[in-house]
């Protein structure tokens, strides 16, 4: 077997990060179901249960307002080791914990250090990976994300048979592992080459191109490009401030809209719940309730196989249109058969509720997973990316708080509401997603930028509309005016204006 580039190397093993995000969203759930731990710690009602398992990623969107800053002025992988170790007191907390309020102290901390991590180990990959393979190593942590949701999934599957209360403090345990591991890592892989170039080590970038075994034709190309030379160091507050300038706002405010959004069709309700799920479809047992969510993760596991290996051959508007509508449509159809009380624990409907639910997981999972995460990140200029990619990672952790924390009052209030509401959340993600999201796949990080310049995929609709009209003998409908030769106007995201605005210069 061919030895692997640095590349894949580096981006496997800093991918652990996806794995133990992972393993805490496949077993939390469980976990606040099982008897030992709540004799342990005390029962916990809808809403306390809601808190407890979403706490981790209300404080995960803390640190979105200094994670970049710190990327930017220390190194990508110093910051995702800081978190690790973060991760690895509070995991240790929540594993030894005897009351409640200490274990809330644990999933704080822990979201602390997902959030200085998570989007940092994203950038770090996006920077080192070749322009053709950037697709499949950046979506690792996506799939690091599935393997550990199952890996939760079925260690609870195995502990809830313990009579102590090591059947759930075992998973803590293994998260507190893992985290000590990701640290490690941390301190041998190389650095990011592009960082280094920004802060004006080019002979240093050069060492570390050749430990991630890159070509140096691409690395000339792109890597040390002239334009990405070293920069003044800005504080951080500049450093916020800087992402939402004329020059660089329309690609951050997309970034937070994707990935805000992609979180709000309900995806962490049905893996922090699934055996909520399936015991309201009609599956009675606690033990049958976790093995069918332990099946879905199988297959969320499976299905990302697929996912991550033709990531840079689809499209990313098609994955995001096409995976939006399925989703929604999941999400609507078991809405309307709970809405019409057709579900019981008999009969056809709580099978076609059980499908579709491992049809939402399996969709997102080769979908909007993987596409958002990456075209969040690759649409950014190299002096932004970490700190508008760490903001739109902050408001993805709190639109995640958002359904985990919303999902158990809901189900308890109405079982088809949530139903409804991701559905038709989703729905208009899409809507507003395929007039406004430029295609990216295939292109190098520097020249993504060039497809910014060019007009929003509604003006382009409404000058072939105008072109038609014309060949008809008819006048076009008022604001159908694009002319497609560079006055294109702005749209929601302002994507037209920064031609012209780019020219003015970084600043």
């Amino acid at each position: 077997m061919r030895k692997p580039p640095g590349y894949v190397v580096a981006s496997v093993l800093v991918s652990l990060g996806g794995v133990i995000n992972g393993f805490d969203t496949g077993s939390i759930g469980a976990i606040t179901e099982m008897p030992t731990f709540l004799a342990t710690l005390g029962p916990l009602t809808p809403l306390k249960r809601g808190f407890t398992v979403s706490l981790i990623m209300l404080t995960g969107a803390l640190p979105s307002f200094f994670a970049g800053q710190l990327a930017d002025r220390f190194g990508r992988l110093a910051v995702v080791m800081a978190g690790a170790l973060t991760f690895l007191v509070g995991a240790a907390l929540q594993g030894s914990a005897g009351r409640l309020a200490v274990f809330l102290v644990g999933r704080a901390l822990c979201g602390l250090g997902e959030g200085i991590w998570m989007s940092t180990v994203t950038v770090y990959i996006t920077e080192i990976a070749p322009s053709l393979r950037r697709g499949a190593l950046v979506s690792l942590p996506q799939f690091g994300a599935a393997a550990g949701v199952c890996l939760g999934y079925f260690t609870c599957y195995g502990t809830v048979q313990l009579s102590s209360s090591l059947s759930w403090r075992l998973p803590f345990i293994l998260q507190s592992v893992f985290a000590l591991l990701l640290a490690s890592f941390c301190v041998f892989l190389p650095t990011s080459p592009r960082w280094l170039v920004l802060h004006g080590q080019r002979a240093r970038a050069l060492k570390e191109i050749d430990r991630l075994n890159i070509s140096h034709v691409e690395a000339e190309k792109d890597i040390l490009n002239v334009q990405h030379e070293h920069s003044a160091e800005v504080s951080t507050l500049d450093g916020f401030l800087m992402i939402f300038r004329r020059n660089y706002r329309a690609r951050t405010v997309l970034a937070l809209f994707v990935l805000g959004m992609v979180q709000l069709c309900g995806i962490d309700g049905v893996l922090y719940y699934a055996p909520t799920l399936f015991t309201q479809a009609g599956i009675p047992a606690q033990s049958s309730s976790f093995l069918a969510s332990g099946v879905s993760a199988i297959l969320m596991l499976v299905i990302s196989i697929p996912a991550v290996l033709f990531s840079d051959r689809m499209g990313r508007r098609t994955s995001i249109i096409f995976g939006g509508l399925t989703l929604s449509f999941s999400m609507l159809t078991i809405g309307a058969l709970y809405a019409s009380n057709s579900v019981h624990t008999t009969g056809p409907a709580r099978w076609v509720v059980i499908v579709l639910i491992f049809v939402f997981a399996l969709t997102f999972c080769f979908t909007w997973g993987i596409a958002g995460k990456i075209y969040a990140s690759e649409i950014q200029p190299a002096r932004t990316r970490a700190s508008a990619s760490c903001l739109a990672q902050g408001l993805s952790f709190f639109t995640n708080w958002l359904v985990a924390f919303a999902t158990p009052v809901f189900l308890s209030k109405s079982a088809f509401g949530a139903y409804f509401l991701f559905g038709l959340l989703t729905l208009g993600t899409v809507v507003v997603l395929s007039l406004y999201m430029p295609e990216t796949k295939g292109r190098s990080l520097e020249d993504i930028q060039a497809a910014f310049h060019q007009q929003p995929v509604v003006r382009s609709w409404m000058h072939q509309a105008r072109r038609l009209f014309s060949r008809a003998g008819v006048s076009p409908p008022a604001g159908a005016s694009g002319d497609g030769d560079g006055d294109v106007g702005g749209g929601g995201f302002e994507m037209a204006s920064l031609a012209s605005e780019e020219r003015v210069g970084a600043d």
